[in-house]
């Protein structure tokens, strides 16, 4: 039987979506994410998310990156899964609970004429202890470190929301030599788990403009979870205000850390593309 899903993106973080409350899906998902990830081969895409039941949650989302391998959480991704979610029926109100590998995360949905159209994400508490983000820098938690990658000197924080996080403050996120210095970073051993390495500008106290290199995926759109962890490294490091509009490659999210043991909340667009069948 072919295998049905729902292309989607959240401000250009593309993902592959498939309701498993009506199919099984066929196999291992990791190798079935690189295929359908393939955007020459594939339908293109930055990964695959499975969208579940739960006996916890009104669903469940399981993450995997571009290149197979599974990732605990992912910000655009959940958005549209609680479009999904709601648009498809399979719960049909305003708020949703969705479970992550971060745990069970609350969703409010803005809905006109029945769609949904934005989504806020109370994204949990921000990671800090290195132990636990898992990094070896010094710190609980690491902020402003000295830190050398690919023959840079860098500053950076590392932040956990559910997955782990650099964040560089740079003078110019355009001319920072991501697509080079981001492979490095990711596999640098200071992350036992490798790292969702981002650069940073600060225009003001409350907006930012940041560029992303993902786990398993390498250069994306957007990221959600990426910049919550930004928004808490400029609360720690002074840089930023606790409430601010963050501008990626494919849009813009609002993000705001009201205090040190508060969620941090995102509030950014999901959109549905086009649904299709993969052969069996």
């Amino acid at each position: 039987m072919p295998l049905r899903f729902t292309k989607m993106h959240g401000l250009g973080n593309d993902y592959v979506y498939v309701n498993l409350f009506d199919q099984i899906l066929p196999g291992d998902p990791g190798p079935l994410a690189a295929a359908m990830s393939d955007r020459h081969l594939g339908v293109g895409s930055d990964g695959l998310i499975l969208i579940g039941p739960s006996d916890r949650a009104d669903a469940r989302m399981r993450m995997f990156n571009l290149d197979g391998s599974e990732g605990e959480m992912c910000g655009n991704g959940i958005r549209c899964v609680a479009k999904y979610v709601h648009d498809h029926g399979i719960a049909r109100k305003d708020r949703v609970t969705i479970e992550t590998g971060r745990g069970v995360l609350t969703l409010d949905l803005e809905v006109e004429g029945g769609k949904a159209h934005r989504v806020r994400v109370d994204m949990g508490t921000p990671i800090l202890r290195s132990a636990e983000i898992p990094t070896t820098l010094p710190g609980d938690p690491p902020v402003d470190v000295p830190f050398e990658v690919g023959g840079l000197e860098l500053r950076q924080t590392a932040v956990s929301m559910g997955n782990p996080h650099a964040v560089a403050f740079v003078d110019d996120v355009t001319a920072f030599p991501l697509e080079a210095i981001g492979p490095k970073w990711e596999h640098h051993p200071a992350y036992p788990r490798r790292v969702n390495a981002h650069v940073v500008q600060v225009i003001g106290p409350g907006e930012v403009r940041m560029r992303t290199w993902e786990r398993g995926s390498g250069i994306t759109q957007a990221c959600g979870t990426g910049a919550c962890a930004v928004c808490v490294a400029g609360v720690l490091t002074g840089r930023t205000g606790w409430k601010i509009v963050a501008h990626l490659p494919g849009g813009d999210l609002e993000l705001e850390w009201p205090a040190d043991d508060a969620p941090v909340f995102m509030t950014g667009p999901a959109t549905e593309v086009f649904s299709g069948e993969w052969p069996d």
